[in-house]
């Protein structure tokens, strides 16, 4: 057998010789990836990919001529489906710029090493944040090399029948709280979902893999983009309807509640499923407060995050609706939640806000297809 044909082909663009120096050493001594190519700029990327045709690229954020967004753009607008990385600083800037690239159609982002003392941090930051990524984007290749930190724990399901759970009754005092979790492609996702939605009578919590700063401006982006009232998540802070808040980079969010209703407790306990914040600690909270009250939504999403949490919901008799693998960028969370059996629907992202809509909106009131007003 020819193994390097089955290797996963990347082209690295930057415009810093050592950033693409240090990406290609990394990405070279997996045995199931190759760079295949290097590009300066946004411009030059384009070139190669209509060249070498590769699997996957990763892309700097800020560089001459033709940045990084400007180069998904252009990309995207050639026709290329090519799964896009984004490299990113961990500033109010870099954030805003990733965001901004996703929207253009990334589909994911790793943070450039930061006050590392030594090249071979460097390296090994970059390994384990950029290494699981690149075999979730592309599954079908390097099937046989060793998993790596932060990649699916299980494969999730690729074909065949899946078992949907019965729906579960309406809760006699209808629902009081939407959960819902996302990582890899979620940002776009997420953004698409709210959008669809009408008002609705119960707050949404909602988990994003994000570091710090990232969570804030996605939050502030969402607010101005959607109708609802969104927000990075305090401590202590009382959830109403037609809030969603979510939780801020490097803190788990919980749900509790107090005489005042529904509240966030955020925290910095151990990492879960090498995650902080993570899907499944939300889902728990919500179990153990609004038990068979809670409606969960599990979107597109690397590894299995959210399927534990998922389980003491629909034990409880609450319900949970998955994004389907053929809208999600990754079908790594959404993929758990169906192979566990816990999903009574798996849905198109563009019909989830139906399904949302028909379990907590009242009779009569119609579902969105765009932007809300």
């Amino acid at each position: 057998m020819d193994t390097h044909v089955s290797k996963i082909r990347v082209l690295v663009t930057d415009d810093s010789v050592v950033i693409r120096r240090l990406v290609s050493g990394v990405l070279n001594d997996d045995p199931a990836i190759e760079v295949v190519g290097t590009a300066i700029n946004g411009r030059a990327s384009l070139q190669k990919i209509e060249q070498l045709r590769p699997d996957l690229v990763t892309m700097d954020v800020e560089m001459p001529e033709v940045d990084g967004i400007e180069g998904v753009r252009r990309i995207r607008a050639a026709g290329h489906t090519v799964p896009i990385i984004m490299f990113s600083t961990l500033t109010e800037r870099g954030a805003s710029a990733t965001l901004d690239a996703l929207a253009a159609g990334a589909s994911d982002y790793v943070a450039k090493p930061a006050n590392v003392g030594s090249v071979g941090r460097s390296m090994e930051q970059v390994r384990d944040a950029l290494i699981p990524r690149i075999k979730a984007l592309v599954p079908s290749r390097g099937l046989a090399a060793a998993p790596q930190a932060g990649a699916t724990a299980r494969p999730a399901p690729t074909g065949g029948p899946v078992s949907l759970r019965p729906a579960a009754p309406v809760p006699a005092g209808g629902h009081k709280l939407l959960v819902v979790g996302s990582s890899t492609g979620g940002p776009d996702a997420v953004q698409k979902l709210l959008a669809a939605l009408p008002p609705l009578p119960v707050p949404i919590a909602l988990v994003q893999h994000m570091p710090p700063l990232f969570t804030r401006q996605f939050a502030q982006r969402l607010d101005r983009q959607t109708r609802f009232d969104v927000v990075e998540a305090e401590h202590n802070q009382v959830l109403r309807p037609g809030m969603v808040a979510i939780a801020p980079g490097d803190f788990h969010m919980e749900v509790v509640r107090d005489a005042r209703g529904l509240v966030t407790k955020l925290s910095q306990g151990p990492a879960e499923n090498f995650c902080r914040p993570a899907v499944d600690v939300l889902f728990r909270s919500a179990a153990h407060v609004t038990g068979a009250a809670t409606l969960a939504v599990v979107l597109t999403g690397m590894g299995s995050d959210g399927a534990k949490g998922a389980a003491p919901i629909v034990a409880a008799g609450g319900s949970v609706v998955a994004q389907d693998q053929a809208t999600s960028v990754v079908w790594g969370m959404p993929g758990a939640i169906a192979g566990a059996g816990l999903a009574e629907e798996i849905l198109p992202l563009d019909q989830i806000a139906a399904a949302i809509a028909r379990r907590l909106v009242p009779s009569g009131i119609a579902v969105m297809t765009g932007r809300n007003s």
